[in-house]
């Protein structure tokens, strides 16, 4: 089974930028959606957004805008570009995927759809 291993994680100050990589331990061809995710502390993971096996991408409202999610499969890598960051981007992000040829929109920002994660990039936001 592949693993998934997040880095780029960081300190960063309001309005700043970041991308984050995830980096798969083997093809990611197979898998067609690949996804991020996030936790604050004292809260719920939430779906960041994912990207499909064609690079078409769909985000969550609160990053829309802001996010860029994209996939490089010759390299295994699937990133998270964050633009414009505010103190409640602060979280740990995770990259997930699973092994569904389908789901719904709504799903697809739900983290029981997936059941492959990475360890997680912590990003910090200060203002």
């Amino acid at each position: 089974q592949v693993q998934l291993v997040e880095s780029g994680g960081g300190s960063v100050q309001s309005g700043g930028s970041l991308r984050l990589s995830c980096a798969a331990s083997s093809d990611t061809g197979p898998y067609r959606y690949m996804a991020w995710f996030r936790q604050a502390p004292g809260k719920e993971r939430e779906g960041v957004g994912f990207v499909d096996s064609v690079g078409t991408a769909n985000y969550a409202d609160s990053v829309q805008g802001r996010a860029t999610i994209s996939r490089d499969n010759t390299k295994n890598t699937v990133y998270l570009e964050m633009r414009r960051l505010k103190q409640e981007d602060t979280a740990m992000y995770y990259c997930a995927t699973n092994h569904r040829t389908w789901m719904t929109l709504k799903e697809s920002l739900k983290p029981l759809t997936y059941d492959i994660w990475g360890q997680g990039t912590q990003v910090t936001v200060s203002s």
